[in-house]
């Protein structure tokens, strides 16, 4: 059987040659290599048009980790720690998530892309956790190794990702200072951390429609959170689309 191209959502990366580039961390290539799966990056500088003729030749999307979104984008003024905002990033992923869910073709998001899925189906965010959700727990821990083990999150029983991870809590990294705050109607909560914040949401009765808020691309070395990308990739495989 072919391999399902899966595309990844891209950063726009600073150089040292100042030269405008488009990227994203290798974990989250190698991720979907070694679950089967053949990468595909997707640029910023794509129409809506270019956008969904490329939608019509993969057979999923993995929504990448990055910088923050505009909080315009879900009817908030930025605050003050708001950091590196990209218009066309927005634009993008937002005009991804939406086609991509009314195509039925399977998605997966990562830190920033959990928060713009939920973003692009109608909810919002806390622009800064430290500041805007009393009695949060340390969320924001860059200045550890991205595989270090930060806090629990507690897996909803009768989830979809609890049938993956095959746990009911389990230990993660955390690389975030925003959270989802009004999660989207149509979505469901998957797993919570102590302190109550959302860490994982998915969309029901849907072929594979999964997003946390960790980093599991960076803890593979954990057999529960490679079933992850192998539940994404089998499910991107059985999505017809090639």
């Amino acid at each position: 059987m072919p391999k399902p191209m899966i595309g990844l959502t891209t950063s726009r990366l600073p150089h040292p040659s100042s030269r405008p580039v488009f990227g994203t961390n290798i974990p989250y290539t190698k991720s979907v290599v070694d679950a089967g799966g053949l990468p595909v990056l997707i640029p910023l500088n794509y129409s809506d048009d270019d956008l969904d003729l490329l939608l019509d030749r993969l057979d999923g999307i993995l929504f990448t980790g990055g910088y923050d979104i505009d909080p315009r984008r879900y009817g908030n003024q930025p605050h003050q720690k708001v950091e590196r905002m990209d218009a066309d990033r927005d634009r993008v992923e937002i005009h991804l998530v939406q086609v991509l869910i009314r195509l039925g073709k399977p998605f997966f998001g990562i830190c920033r892309g959990c928060q713009v899925i939920n973003i692009a189906l109608g909810g919002s965010l806390y622009e800064d956790l430290p500041e805007q959700f009393p009695g949060d727990i340390q969320h924001d821990n860059h200045d550890h190794p991205r595989n270090y083990l930060a806090h629990t999150v507690y897996v909803k029983s009768y989830t979809y990702l609890s049938q993956i991870l095959a746990v009911t809590s389990t230990e993660v990294n955390s690389l975030h200072h925003q959270g989802v705050n009004r999660l989207a109607q149509e979505l469901k909560i998957s797993a919570i951390a102590p302190d109550g914040l959302i860490e994982a949401f998915e969309l029901p009765n849907y072929p594979f429609g999964i997003a946390v808020q960790w980093h599991p691309e960076e803890l593979q070395e954990h057999a529960s959170m490679f079933r992850l990308f192998q539940a994404f990739v089998q499910a991107c495989g059985s999505s017809g689309s090639n």
